[in-house]
């Protein structure tokens, strides 16, 4: 098992858990829009240290946008695996062709 998909489990044993016990729990236990808010908040940040140019930094927040992805994720109940099969799906297509297919596009 992979560590992003440990970490996927672990953010999924803690909803409904105590969210005086986790921050995992306190997040989801503020809803979605929180949960969404928080992982822009952590991609800007990291955005902000590519920018910059700071890879230590940059390597950091990006520890912490795959971590609120997920928790955003699940608050949403999207899985993990949805996320990995629409990737899947994906792979060998031209990014080009890919976003010319998508509907609305």
């Amino acid at each position: 098992m992979s560590v992003l998909e440990e970490l996927w489990h672990t953010i999924e044993s803690r909803k409904g858990s105590d969210p005086d016990n986790s921050w995992t729990a306190k997040l989801l236990a503020k809803g979605p829009e929180k949960c969404a808010e928080k992982f822009g908040e952590e991609a800007v940040e990291a955005i902000i240290e590519a920018i910059k140019g700071d890879r230590p930094a940059l390597t950091r927040e990006a520890a912490d946008v795959l971590y609120h992805l997920l928790v955003m994720l699940a608050a949403q109940d999207v899985t993990l695996d949805d996320v990995l099969g629409e990737l899947a799906r994906r792979q060998g297509q031209s990014g080009l062709d890919e976003k010319a297919n998508r509907s609305g596009h």
